[in-house]
C-alpha cells in the first residue's frame, strides 16, 4: 500500500519497514471496519444488546487510529512509546473480536470486523517480536 511507499522516503528508514508497513495499514484498515460495524450496530433492532460491541468497537477505533499515526514517525523512534502503544493496540484488537465473533452468527458487518481485529492484532504481535 501507499504506506509502505511513504515510509521508504524517510531520510532514515527503521530497518523494520516491511512490518511496520503492515501494521500501519492494518491499524487504519481496522479502524475504518470498527467504526463502520459500530454505526451498523447502532442500526440494528437489537441495539440495546450490542452496547458493549459497540463501545469496543470505538475504543478499538481510536487506538488503532492513534497507533497508525504513532508508528507512522520513524524519528527518533527508539525514544518512543511505540512498543507500549503497540501492546495496547493488540490487546484492543483481541478484546474486540471477541465482542464481535460473539455476535457475528446474526450480523455480518460484526464477522468483518472481528477478522480485521484479528488481522490486525497479528500484525501488531509480528512488529512487536522486531521492536519489543
Amino acid at each position: 500500500m501507499q504506506s509502505h511507499a511513504m515510509l521508504k522516503t524517510h531520510p532514515n528508514p527503521l530497518s523494520v519497514q516491511d512490518a511496520l508497513a503492515a501494521c500501519v495499514d492494518a491499524c487504519f484498515d481496522c479502524a475504518q471496519l470498527c467504526t463502520s460495524c459500530a454505526d451498523a450496530c447502532l442500526a440494528e433492532d437489537s441495539v440495546a444488546d450490542l452496547r458493549g460491541c459497540i463501545r469496543t468497537d470505538l475504543d478499538c477505533a481510536d487506538i488503532c487510529t492513534a497507533t497508525g499515526r504513532v508508528l507512522s514517525r520513524q524519528t527518533a523512534f527508539g525514544e518512543s512509546p511505540a512498543a507500549t502503544q503497540v501492546k495496547a493496540c493488540r490487546d484492543a484488537c483481541q478484546k474486540c473480536a471477541e465482542h464481535c465473533e460473539g455476535h457475528s452468527e446474526h450480523h455480518k458487518h460484526c464477522a468483518l470486523c472481528a477478522e480485521a481485529c484479528n488481522a490486525c492484532a497479528a500484525a501488531c504481535d509480528e512488529l512487536l517480536g522486531l521492536i519489543d
